[in-house]
């Protein structure tokens, strides 16, 4: 069979792409309508839920519940407290983790949902303010909010414009502009996010330099005065091995670096009498350093950026505390060069004029 047989696309086939692309565009379009009408009650909103002392209870039912829990999780992630509360059961018992320092943000698109409402006299007699996020301000839920955040009456993009498809669309990306924007408010920084992330590659590079670096026993450091036989046999470590020697003056502070690669090209050389010559005249002086109090981000940047294998962690007076070996971070990578888009800035890594990234 031809290569272009095998490529023919069956009618059906086509038929579904067209549809999935349509429905795409229909919840796109209605993305872009919401942002062009929404105006200043999403700010009344914001300054609603900045104002609180408590927490953010995000509450609707079906599908518009399970909306909710994700943007409870996403203000969460931003360092925004968020609780999820069922409605149904909220009657049964649950509202008492409710309490008059919190505001709710309720989420129904028709603004008639019973379990929802019932609970609305609840919060007024306990005195929490409602931030509504539903179609009209003149439905039920909209007329007893605080504030209400409109997202017009959504036509949903299932035959029968019966299932919850644009509507919950609306609501998630209505959701992630305030959590997003409250944590611009808070001023939200990335080692508050590596807090909260601490699990993964996310929360690995997130770290700081410190919590990852090598230290200790695992140390290669010598005297820069010392022949590089001698550098190579005084250094050797048990365990984790890493694959340059730090060399230090007489007073402590880093001068050079020593590698494994730096090795092999003296023996590839035939430059052997060389091992009895102090590591100094052959090793990379005033070698790229860094900051222990750095993010583990800036280090995979340099290391990344400057093809490195090692990076030498020095204290603020240049004695050295630590070492990044690339090996440890390996797996971050590519994600550092990633991040290292326009799209996706990260923190600054510019030297100081002797090297150090501080």
């Amino acid at each position: 069979m031809s290569a272009a047989a095998r490529s023919v696309v069956p009618f059906d086939h086509v038929e579904q792409l067209r549809s999935a692309r349509d429905i795409l565009r229909v919840e796109a379009n209605a993305l872009e309508s919401l942002a062009s009408r929404l105006d200043t009650s999403f700010c009344a909103a914001v300054d609603l839920i900045d104002s609180v002392t408590g927490s953010v209870i995000v509450t609707g039912i079906g599908k518009a519940g399970l909306v909710g829990q994700k943007i409870a999780a996403s203000l969460s992630s931003l360092g925004i407290r968020a609780h999820v509360l069922h409605p149904a059961e909220a009657v049964h018992g649950d509202l008492g983790c409710v309490h008059e320092d919190d505001v709710v943000i309720a989420l129904s698109h028709s603004g008639e949902t019973d379990e929802l409402n019932r609970l609305l006299p609840l919060l007024d007699r306990m005195g929490v303010p409602v931030v509504a996020v539903t179609a009209s301000a003149g439905s039920t839920l909209g007329a007893a909010a605080q504030v209400t955040i409109e997202i017009g009456k959504q036509v949903e993009v299932d035959d029968h414009n019966l299932a919850p498809t644009t509507s919950t669309t609306v609501m998630i990306a209505l959701g992630d502009a305030l959590a997003v924007t409250l944590s611009r408010r808070r001023g939200f920084t990335p080692q508050r996010f590596a807090l909260f992330h601490p699990g993964g590659s996310l929360g690995r590079r997130l770290s700081r330099i410190k919590d990852v670096m090598r230290t200790g026993e695992e140390l290669r450091i010598s005297s820069q005065n010392t022949a590089v036989r001698d550098v190579l046999a005084e250094s050797a470590r048990p365990g984790r091995r890493t694959g340059a020697v730090m060399l230090v003056d007489d007073e402590g502070l880093l001068t050079g670096l020593f590698t494994d690669s730096d090795l092999a090209r003296l023996l590839e050389r035939r430059e052997e009498t060389r091992l009895d010559e102090p590591i100094s005249s052959v090793m990379t002086h005033r070698p790229i350093t860094v900051t222990s109090d750095r993010m583990l981000e800036v280090a995979v940047e340099i290391l990344s950026a400057r093809k490195l294998s090692e990076l030498p962690v020095v204290d603020s007076e240049g004695r050295p505390v630590g070492l990044i070996d690339v090996t440890d971070v390996l797996g971050l990578v590519p994600e550092a060069e990633h991040a290292s888009s326009p799209t996706h800035p990260t923190t600054p890594v510019t030297p100081t004029t002797d090297g150090r990234y501080e």
